[in-house]
């Protein structure tokens, strides 16, 4: 599948930083590729498109996203074939939340053509920075931010939207422990929770400090409203295998619609395993557990793919999850997933695009 592009002017790297990367010892986030892309909002339309040498934006300290919090971005990744070509997992779900997430924050959509195409210019660019080693991918940070000189409350008239990539690793080394949360919230129905806006990971970071301070490496966030009912898991979905049933609370305002949360849904129904997106109660996972028949627990997102956990906190009791095995759901879902971004299995969901 092929997309079409907009004309971008492109400015190639005179210097490759390539080489000072130690590819055989990836730390997630930290080294980014030769180029990046960027395009302005202005007057109505999308413009001036550019991928240049990868390098600081020079802003005024009146940019109306530093101040009012109009920001967006996606989180995405490309793998490297056995035969060397250059796999984007399910980029036009990613473009379409990035446009519903736009929506919501009062900004401009970014066409696809710009979006997707001007993606994979970019990538042609720097396919050599995709690794190829186990566990490893190219994670790729579209983001859109308000970039008007003006300090007062309104949607701004002008955007950036930036691409850079950066080769990594996994995000999780070793199953999570994960704590219930019920005094602070990550979002509440009606508000943001379903948009990728950077306010949401931002007021996340105290409860997840205070979690962290008791030894914990992430929260399950509850329900606004009772603390009641199961919604994410830090900068993750959420699902649970009970009774030997694929169990994830549903899509709502206050829970992003995850592109690898629909993937593994959808593989899940392929093996024939029983699927329930419905709201899911603190209760019934912790009686579960008690009981034996909490089989696993997981998050699921672009950066940790398939991430377990070891213990689940409530009310001050850690509830050990049970050790997984070759055949447990998260292992096998993750290898299938693996194999299919990678181009070592047949892509029988049309999901890969070939850059």
């Amino acid at each position: 599948m092929a997309t079409e592009t907009t004309t971008f002017e492109i400015r190639k790297t005179q210097h490759s930083r390539i080489a000072e990367v130690d590819f055989s010892n990836l730390v997630f986030g930290r080294s980014f590729s030769d180029h990046m892309l960027v395009s302005i909002y202005k007057d109505g339309q999308w413009g001036q498109n550019q991928i240049i040498p990868y390098g600081n934006l020079s802003l005024s300290p009146a940019t109306a996203a530093l101040h009012y919090g109009q920001t967006i971005f996606e989180g995405m990744k490309a793998y490297k074939s056995p035969d060397g070509e250059v796999l984007l997992f399910r980029p036009f779900d990613n473009w379409k939340r990035f446009n519903l997430s736009a929506q919501r924050m009062c900004m401009p959509a970014v066409p696809e053509e710009i979006f997707v195409g001007g993606l994979q210019e970019l990538l042609r660019l720097d396919s050599d920075w995709v690794p190829e080693g186990a566990g490893q991918s190219l994670y790729i940070r579209p983001y859109m931010f308000a970039a008007d000189e003006y300090i007062g409350v309104k949607a701004s008239d002008t955007y950036y939207f930036v691409i850079f990539t950066c080769p990594v690793g996994n995000y999780y080394s070793k199953p999570v422990k994960v704590k219930v949360e019920k005094e602070y919230i990550r979002a509440a129905e009606g508000g943001v929770g379903a948009a990728k806006c950077g306010g949401n990971y931002g007021g996340s970071l105290y409860p997840a400090r205070l979690a962290q301070q008791q030894g914990y490496d992430q929260l399950i966030w509850t329900d606004a409203k009772e603390h009641l009912y199961v919604e994410e898991s830090g900068t993750m979905n959420v699902m649970f295998v009970i009774d030997g049933r694929l169990i994830t609370p549903a899509v709502s305002s206050s829970i992003l619609d995850g592109v690898t949360r629909k993937s593994i849904i959808a593989v899940g129904e392929y093996w024939n395993i029983p699927v329930e997106q419905r709201r899911v109660s603190v209760d019934e996972v912790i009686e579960a557990a008690k009981e034996g028949r909490l089989d696993a627990a997981f998050g699921a997102g672009t950066a940790a793919v398939v991430s377990p956990f070891s213990h689940i906190a409530y009310e001050d009791v850690d509830y050990a999850l049970p050790e997984l095995t070759e055949n447990s759901f998260p292992v096998r879902v993750k290898d299938f997933l693996e194999k299919l971004r990678t181009g070592r299995s047949e892509d029988i969901f049309g999901w890969n695009l070939k850059v």
